[in-house]
């Protein structure tokens, strides 16, 4: 008890307080300006926190991640273009809620229910991060490789029209996932004699380029009056989520422990969760052709996950020292310089530093609901803005944003290329979602592949010999070939 009581005068410092403030500021500004995602946030915070102690250095990283994650989903439900890689998943979902005249609604349902989805995961981070991480240390490559296909399977679900156009959608994906040196055997593929292909083509240029380029193409050609989403239109984002609550409580409760599951999962991450976790939701909805038009189911189940999946990144970080994905691969470099080697000795030499760091989790998923708030308001007003005047504000964020991850006009280049490809996609029923989950999870499908057959000696029937691998290689079989084998099993009847 005098840990925890001293962990709440370290969090409720003045100081600490006016630090998760300013973050909790930045993170929603870096997360709803497209191409400034969370991990930019992280990594634009890392000078900064050189110069604080242990707590509020963590604090600033945590609140900012948790803001960021949230505040992507307010261009992507106003504009069609995602903040963040995380709120991809669902950007089409709100922004047709938007286009329905039910904006308030989207947005209302991403900021509540990241939020809840975030309280789930700090409580699952606070009382079983042991127990989590050694399950997720029990995953080897055979694992990985179902859990990727898993991910890939759930493409041919998020595209809602033609699934034969998905597939082929996400088989450009994984195409373009191969370019590169990033291969197990480090061999230049589709390089083409050229050195900035050679480090692939990056993910974060791609999904500006086929998000918002695209959506500024498709604007410069419409001839039809541009969708003005005025102040009016916007009410209280809050109306009815008490409603929603207790409309898709399942939905709610399975996206936070999906997403909290995944994020413990090495090297997965929120986009991930969040397009797993979309996907379930329409499989297992008792309106799935609803999607696509405007539901919220959807964005109820994977913003759950979003934010659920940050809180659980931490339980390998925290207690193995393994990175949940890139936000904790460098926040564990953080707690290295602040001298908290991450492992379990943390628990007991530090043991006032990590309930402080489960209280600002805590605080910053409740303080997401004023400042998102407040965020929400802010951006209310800048779609007052002609949009012949903000498309080219939003380009050139993007042109600044694609330069800035690797300081080269090449990626600038990747992204204007890739909002040609995705315009001429959508214009002919394409949809653009499933190549980015190819290009996520096209490297960790080779890699965990070729791992696992050089292990097995390219015996196939490995795949299927350890516990969890068999229960995510059936769970996956039954996904492709249970609909099938039902209608033929219906016919026969």
């Amino acid at each position: 008890m005098n840990d925890l009581a001293l962990a709440f005068g370290m969090v409720f410092d003045p100081y600490v307080i006016g630090v998760i403030a300013a973050s909790s500021v930045f993170g929603l500004f870096v997360g709803a300006v497209p191409g400034l995602t969370a991990t930019m946030a992280t990594a634009l915070l890392v000078p900064v926190t050189f110069f604080m102690p242990p707590v509020p250095a963590v604090a600033a990283i945590v609140t900012a991640t948790a803001m960021a994650i949230f505040s992507g989903d307010i261009p992507g439900a106003l504009m069609r273009i995602p903040g963040t890689p995380a709120s991809a998943a669902y950007t089409d979902e709100a922004y047709a809620m938007t286009r329905n005249g039910h904006a308030e609604t989207a947005l209302g349902a991403g900021l509540v229910f990241s939020a809840l989805g975030g309280l789930f995961g700090v409580a699952v981070l606070a009382t079983s991060a042991p127990a989590l991480a050694e399950v997720a240390l029990k995953f080897s490559s055979f694992e990985y490789f179902w859990l990727v296909v898993l991910g890939v399977t759930c493409a041919v679900f998020i595209a809602t029209e033609d699934p034969l156009k998905g597939i082929a959608s996400l088989l450009l994906g994984l195409l373009v996932s191969t370019v590169g040196l990033g291969n197990p055997a480090a061999y230049p593929r589709f390089t083409f004699g050229s050195t900035e292909l050679m480090g692939g083509i990056g993910m974060i240029p791609m999904m500006i380029g086929m998000f918002a380029v695209s959506e500024i193409l498709r604007f410069a050609v419409s001839i039809d009056p541009p969708l003005i989403v005025t102040a009016q239109k916007i009410g209280n984002v809050f109306k009815g989520m008490g409603a929603m609550v207790l409309r898709y409580p399942v939905q709610l409760v399975r996206g936070s422990a999906v997403g909290t599951l995944i994020g413990a999962l090495p090297g997965a991450g929120a986009d991930i969760a969040a397009y797993i976790s979309y996907a379930m939701s329409k499989k297992f909805s008792k309106e799935p052709e609803k999607f696509g038009t405007g539901h919220p189911e959807g964005i109820v189940e994977s913003g759950a996950a979003n934010n659920g999946a940050l809180a659980g990144a931490w339980v390998p970080a925290l207690v193995f020292g393994i990175p949940g994905d890139s936000i904790t691969a460098i926040v564990i470099g953080v707690l290295y310089i602040k001298g908290l080697n991450p492992g379990p000795t943390i628990f007991i030499d530090k043991t006032a530093i990590v309930y402080a760091v489960f209280i600002v989790f805590f605080l910053a998923n409740v303080l997401m609901i004023p400042f998102g708030w407040a965020a929400i308001k802010a951006a209310k007003q800048i779609l007052r803005l002609p949009r012949n005047l903000l498309m080219p504000i939003i380009l050139l964020f993007c042109i600044v944003g694609a330069f800035a991850i690797n300081n080269t006009v090449f990626d600038v280049g990747v992204m204007l290329a890739f909002g040609i490809l995705a315009f001429v996609m959508e214009e002919n029923g394409f949809p653009i979602a499933p190549a980015i989950l190819g290009v996520v999870l096209g490297g960790m499908l080779e890699e965990n592949f070729v791992s696992s057959m050089i292990k097995s000696n390219g015996d196939l029937t490995a795949f299927f010999a350890r516990p969890i691998s068999v229960a995510l290689g059936a769970t996956t079989l039954a996904i492709w070939f249970g609909p099938p084998f039902y209608r033929w099993l219906k016919r026969g009847r």
